[in-house]
């Protein structure tokens, strides 16, 4: 098995807490809210959110994904810190065994942020991952954020 890293971080003019609080305390509300036409629901299957649970994210019909599990293994609110594992899918794990991400938010001394991600392919013994394949993950994510971004500026009382 391999082993493959990338990092990708962005600034955004929201609070640290805020976007902690919406992209990983309370993303299982707000995402389905937000981008109907992409995430269907966001459920959790074991647990409470905590370290440990898994949460399952199902997609809205004519995507290419159907649903996504993830399993939590550490959240740490004081430090803005959360750990997650990519579990199951029900397309990705041809070539992959799992992908595990850790996402740090940070302030900057504009009174924003610095969102820092790390992800860590694990492919299945002979399996190649092409740069595309994660590319396109990795541009998706950062929409998420995005979005997220829009909707916190939008609303600036929202998880204040």
């Amino acid at each position: 098995m391999a082993v493959t890293c990338y990092t990708q971080e962005f600034k955004t003019p929201i609070a640290p807490s805020r976007m902690f609080k919406a992209l990983i305390l309370d993303s299982h509300n707000l995402m389905p809210k937000i981008v109907p036409q992409g995430i269907k629901s966001i459920e959790f299957i074991e647990g409470d959110g905590g370290s440990g649970s898994i949460k399952q994210t199902n997609f809205a019909e004519g995507g290419h994904l159907k649903y996504l599990k993830h399993r939590i293994d550490t959240i740490d609110i004081e430090n803005l810190v959360c750990k997650y594992t990519l579990i199951e899918g029900d397309v990705v794990f041809d070539k992959i065994e799992s992908v595990a991400y850790e996402v740090k938010f940070e302030a900057s001394s504009d009174g924003g942020c610095m969102c820092k991600m790390t992800s860590e392919y694990h492919t299945k013994a002979g399996a190649e991952l092409k740069e595309e394949d994660i590319k396109q993950g990795k541009d998706k994510a950062m929409g998420l954020y995005k979005v997220v971004e829009e909707y916190l500026l939008a609303n600036p009382n929202v998880y204040a």
